[in-house]
């Protein structure tokens, strides 16, 4: 499906809520009871807050795939947030969901992320093991609810339920149970009784998947590790490039407009059928309130063709591009930076700034002064403790 065939589509008028939409007016409220603002919502004031902090802003060096010496136009969590907030509110819109809501859940999802990406994220779980692990979706909550530090009243950036909600994408029964000491009925509540979250929260885990595999292709392709002929192996790409191709063969001899107009009608189509596939199961499922949505299966999601293509298409970003010889280089030394700095501020906390040194659980403190780096400081303070330049 193609723009021009967008009004096949059924969508909400705009400005309209569903009422399986979260309304700020019926938010669960903020952990510290504050006055609500004469100009913003609730999740207009979260989203406001997330765009104001010191963790959003150190997104721009944190890694996606590449490093930031690796090249300028290579996307970063930032990018990559910002890429994954359009593609939600877009759908959010259509859906008849709250598009503030899912923009502030995008901006905020990997504000714990760790400098070096998911590698880096390996390498303190496994330092973190003996202490509590390291899992970078309750990283992020950690941030909003307690590291930032802006407000005289309270830790963290004091963020909406249905905003946390959506930040905690993933939590192990063990996670989910010591939140849930700490905040009885809060955000850990629904790993443990397996219910859902919202359809906001629901749409920015799919966002985030759509949004890295088209961005990853562009980045690895402009990398050079891999090739447009490879990714013609792949069904979804496959198909995008030869409708492309055969409207517009004058591309041939353009291949990155090429390049971008396949992505863009890849994208175009997964958006237009998670709309599609969504109405349909909330249909099915026959809810009405959003309460009956929680207690509904998994209602956001794709048909069952493009979730088998979209499938195809991640296996071979991480057979051809995550695991490609290069990125896994880079990746061990990225590791080794992350082993070397744990030890080195476990040994010594004074090294650390004054704040985290304090910390009476030592083990944590140094996680999450390492998480809260970017990929350059890492490097910087690898390299002033250990004399050694990794990267």
């Amino acid at each position: 499906m193609l723009l021009s065939d967008l009004a096949e589509v059924p969508v909400q008028a705009a400005g309209s809520l569903s009422l399986l939409a979260c309304d700020p007016a019926e938010t669960r409220g903020r952990r510290h009871p504050e006055p609500a603002a004469p100009t913003r919502n609730a999740f207009q004031r979260d989203r406001d807050r997330i765009v104001h902090s010191t963790a959003f802003r150190r997104l721009v060096y944190k890694t996606q795939v590449f490093l930031n010496h690796e090249g300028d136009l290579f996307r970063t969590r930032l990018t990559h947030s910002l890429e994954v907030a359009q593609l939600g509110r877009s759908i959010a819109r259509a859906l008849g969901l709250n598009e503030d809501l899912v923009e502030a859940v995008a901006l905020a999802h990997d504000l714990g992320h760790t400098p070096f990406g998911h590698a880096g994220q390996d390498a303190l779980n496994e330092c973190m093991a003996e202490h509590g692990g390291f899992e970078h979706n309750l990283q992020s909550l950690r941030v909003v609810d307690k590291l930032e530090e802006r407000y005289p009243a309270f830790d963290g950036l004091n963020l909406s339920f249905e905003t946390r909600e959506g930040v905690l994408k993933h939590c192990s029964r063990a996670n989910a149970e010591h939140l849930e000491l700490a905040e009885p009925g809060g955000v850990g509540r629904r790993f443990i009784e397996r219910t859902q979250p919202s359809l906001e929260a629901q749409l920015c885990n799919l966002a985030d998947a759509i949004a890295y595999n088209a961005h990853d292709i562009d980045d690895g392709v402009r990398s050079g590790l891999i090739s447009t002929e490879q990714l013609l192996q792949v069904e979804l790409f496959a198909h995008y490039h030869h409708q492309t191709l055969a409207e517009h063969p004058t591309l041939a001899q353009k291949p990155r407009r090429l390049l971008y107009e396949t992505i863009r009608r890849m994208l175009s189509d997964q958006v237009y059928d998670v709309i599609d596939t969504t109405g349909q199961a909330v249909a099915r499922a026959g809810v009405c309130t959003l309460a009956e949505v929680r207690l509904a299966g998994p209602l956001v999601g794709f048909s069952t063709d493009m979730k088998s293509r979209s499938s195809e298409l991640k296996k071979f970003l991480f057979a051809q591009l995550y695991r490609h010889p290069q990125v896994m280089h880079t990746t061990g030394q990225a590791q080794q930076a992350v082993r070397e700095l744990f030890a080195a501020y476990v040994t010594k906390p004074a090294e650390m700034s004054a704040d985290f040194a304090a910390n009476q659980d030592l083990h944590r403190s140094v996680a999450d002064y390492i998480a809260g780096m970017t990929d350059r400081f890492a490097l910087r303070e690898h390299e002033r403790l250990t004399g050694r330049k990794l990267l």
